[in-house]
């Protein structure tokens, strides 16, 4: 309008956009009253106060979209679809056709996503020892044979040839 106010109050202005979104087929959310100090969450639908949301100072509120437990599941999801091309449904699959448990010690849970470096191709869901374990020895068959040698003390055990001559296997 030339005076620079809408014909319409803002009310009657929403109340029309709810019913050509709905015409359309699109759900609109019902407007819920916050109270000051409080933010609604837009996946858990939750109002939640502020000491349970991150800071985002490029946010119009200075506040994150998400709250805490809503943006931590949002980024451990994104996570492992991004490292493993993994979803958390995928992952709970190949850990429940483990049995639960790692495929390497059988004890400890399954926790940490085992993958090849070289291909990134998934292997399965190992306790976080023995996914370290395997790192560390940097994915080498080899070198995790010579390890099992070693601790079954095959490999290092000195043979004697003569007095006081020894020789190492090779």
């Amino acid at each position: 309008m030339p005076d620079g106010l809408q014909a319409y109050c803002r009310e009657c202005s929403a109340e029309y956009y709810r019913q050509r979104q709905e015409a359309k087929g699109k759900k609109v959310r019902e407007k819920v009253s916050v109270p000051p100090g409080h933010k609604r969450c837009p996946q858990c639908g939750d109002v939640k106060p502020h000491s349970e949301w991150e800071r985002n100072k490029s946010s119009a509120d200075g506040w994150a979209s998400y709250c805490r437990a809503c943006r931590a599941e949002r980024n451990r999801a994104s996570y492992f679809k991004r490292k493993y091309g993994l979803t958390e449904v995928e992952r709970d699959e190949l850990i429940a056709s483990q049995g639960g448990v790692c495929c390497i010690c059988l004890s400890a849970p399954a926790a940490h996503v085992d993958h090849c470096h070289k291909t990134g191709r998934v292997r399965g869901v190992l306790c976080f020892n023995c996914n370290s374990g395997l790192g560390l020895l940097r994915d080498d068959p080899d070198a995790v044979r010579r390890a099992a040698a070693y601790l079954e003390g095959n490999s290092w055990k000195p043979i004697l040839v003569a007095p006081g001559v020894y020789q190492l296997p090779s």
